[in-house]
């Protein structure tokens, strides 16, 4: 090789490794640079403050960030690291893309405060508007594209290996305090196995956590138990909610199995066994579920999150396929369906969670049971709206009852009123009353006028009236509150006899399932019901009954009410504690002329009136001559 052509390569490494050099002198400032633009654009969208003591290049692709700490304005601080290393993906770099190969972190602490109205996570969900932001999020409605984004970054972001060193996550808010420790995570090999300590408000508990994470596979797996085989309770629930859910063990599995920019699918699986709730509104008595699995597909696509009918939920000896679609057009359109044909009647009642439903504990049943389910709601039309519900019984009969004989309204029973929770009087439903009276000493007129007004086809349906539940549900929609209720004289009567004492959420169900228990077996005959009803509904101030009623406001028998005493004491029937403010002095106010006209109306247009009887009938006529005109002129 010629002389002249020896010095010039010399010349050209030489060049290069310079180059090198140099680019490896200058390098952190250019990364500080860099990272320094991004972090001042997110400190102006999120009104935070980002500090860091150093940032560094380690090799060819990891990068070093020490000191780190997160601060909101005028807030506590949210975040702190001793020491972030992160190792990011050489080839995907060379394509202008970020993925994590390996994280090392020590000391990161993350807190969560609040105080009064005011914390220091708001950033989190609330950013500075800008019009680059506002017109990105316009346009983009493609919700199958960004769960694959989401999914992307997710998988990206969690390396298949790590070494986190002592993180712990708190929370404080107005003395409560909740702290979760991690002293060591560990992940090899995309698999993870840590220790996790909770103390809430001195109370502590420790749990271990295992599982993998697969960024070929898009899968994630994990299995959460607690050490020496105790119960894990969730955290954070107690405080917010007032509820303690606990369980033995939770295993699940999150999957991408679809991924498309219309369409988007993802499989996950959860199993949990022993679990336990408390929270006095749903149950007074902890509720224990037992076990339960979850197999579920959820579709999203551009317009919509679809969670297949592949899916199946099994809940001890109940399994069930469920689907439910909610779509956005201009307005949100949600459907549900539930259709499961000729299963055993006992796995119903065996799945029931007890504590839940008391009545119903113990109770066995032999036969079939086939149930459907169907709400579709449009809430740019919510007059479409369609709901069905139906339970219905193949060679079905009850062999065993549980703690409560749902025969019980057949015999004299005693009844016991409660109000906040707390018993403010007991009486007997039978001739041990003298306040009792049957069905045939009462007016006529009485239980015509409450029909019209509660519950006009109660001798004819069995139980519950799909329409009507329908129609309070639309109202209920529009108004955006439990406005109107649907309820029928059948459930009426079995909240007071046999749910009257706790307001519990789970209470409606329960009340639903002894109504179509009774009603569907003919466990207590319609003019029973209805005389027990009479005896026991409310018509004002520890007024229970019709005779009560009729001799405290009208100082008769209820045999001789008339007919405009009998639609004044339906009227009060949904609120008889307000009964005094349908008043002015002794005279029913001018609204009341309404609510005459239609109860006549409906009396005479089904023929169970003549127009002569409905002639001459007005409330400003109604007179009070017992004991009630003292309680409703009483100022004080």
């Amino acid at each position: 090789m010629h002389q002249p052509v020896r010095k010039a390569i010399a010349a050209g490494v030489i060049l290069l490794a310079v180059l090198v050099l140099l680019s490896f002198s200058v390098r952190n400032i250019f990364v500080r640079q860099y990272i320094d633009r991004k972090l001042e654009k997110l400190e102006e969208t999120r009104r935070i403050s980002v500090h860091y003591d150093d940032i560094s290049m380690i090799g060819l692709s990891g990068i070093q960030i020490k000191g780190l700490s997160v601060t909101p304005s005028d807030a506590d601080t949210f975040l702190r690291s001793h020491s972030f290393r992160v190792k990011l993906d050489r080839s995907a770099l060379l394509l202008f893309k970020v993925s994590v190969k390996s994280i090392e972190a020590d000391d990161v602490n993350i807190s969560f405060i609040k105080k009064d109205n005011t914390s220091n996570f708001e950033f989190l969900y609330h950013s500075v508007p800008s019009a680059e932001i506002n017109a990105h999020t316009e346009t983009e409605q493609n919700f199958a594209r960004k769960t694959g984004r989401l999914f992307g970054l997710l998988f990206k972001l969690l390396p298949d290996n790590a070494t986190l060193r002592n993180l712990s996550v708190s929370y404080l808010n107005k003395g409560d305090e909740l702290l979760i420790e991690i002293p060591s995570l560990i992940i090899k090999d995309s698999r993870f196995a840590t220790g996790i300590r909770s103390t809430e408000n001195g109370v502590r508990s420790e749990w271990v956590c295992e599982g993998s994470l697969l960024d070929k596979g898009k899968k994630i797996e994990a299995q959460l138990h607690a050490k020496e085989n105790t119960k894990i309770t969730l955290p954070f629930l107690n405080y917010r909610w007032g509820a303690q859910i606990q369980f033995d063990t939770l295993t699940f599995k999150l999957e991408e199995i679809l991924k498309k920019n219309e369409l988007h699918a993802v499989r996950g699986q959860a199993h949990i066994s022993g679990l336990t709730l408390h929270q006095r509104r749903i149950s007074p008595d902890t509720v224990l579920l037992d076990r339960g699995t979850v197999d579920c597909q959820v579709n999203i696509g551009k317009n919509y999150l679809e969670l297949d009918s592949v899916s199946q939920v099994n809940f001890n000896q109940l399994d069930f396929h469920p689907y439910l679609k909610a779509e956005k057009k201009d307005d949100w359109h949600i459907t549900a369906s539930v259709n499961k044909q000729d299963f055993p009647a006992n796995d119903l009642f065996a799945s029931l969670p007890k504590g839940l439903f008391y009545n119903l504990e113990g109770l066995k049943a032999d036969g079939t049971l086939s149930y459907r389910f169907l709400l579709d709601v449009d809430f740019a039309s919510l007059d479409s709206l369609q709901l069905e519900s139906s339970l219905t019984a193949r060679n079905f009969q009850i062999i065993q009852y549980g703690n409560t004989d749902l025969r019980k309204m057949n015999e004299p029973f005693e009844y016991t009123v409660y109000e906040n929770e707390e018993p403010v009087r007991t009486f007997e439903v039978g001739e041990g009353n003298p306040s009792f009276r049957p069905f045939p000493a009462v007016s006529r007129y009485l239980p015509l006028a409450i029909m019209q007004s509660e519950d006009a086809g109660f001798f004819y349906h069995n139980g519950f009236i799909p329409s009507a539940i329908r129609e309070s549900l639309i109202l209920d929609l529009k108004e955006r509150r439990f406005a109107r209720g649907g309820s029928t004289l059948s459930m009426q009567l079995v909240k007071n006899v046999f749910l009257s004492r706790n307001k519990t959420i789970a209470r409606k169900l329960e009340e639903m399932l002894i109504v179509w228990l009774i009603e569907s077996n003919r466990l207590t005959s319609k003019e029973r019901m209805f005389e027990v009803y009479l005896n026991i509904v409310e018509w004002g101030p520890l007024v229970y009954g019709a005779a009560e009623a009729s001799h405290f406001y009208f100082a008769k028998e209820p045999s001789a009410l008339t007919l405009g005493e009998c639609i004044f004491l339906a009227s009060i029937v949904p609120k008889p504690k307000h009964v005094r403010y349908c008043f002015d002095g002794l005279q029913l106010k001018p609204y009341y002329t309404e609510f005459y006209q239609v109860i006549l109306s409906r009396l005479v247009d089904r023929g169970l009136i003549t127009p002569q009887e409905a002639e001459g009938i007005r409330p400003e006529d109604l007179k009070i001559t017992g004991p009630a005109k003292y309680y409703l002129t009483d100022t004080h």
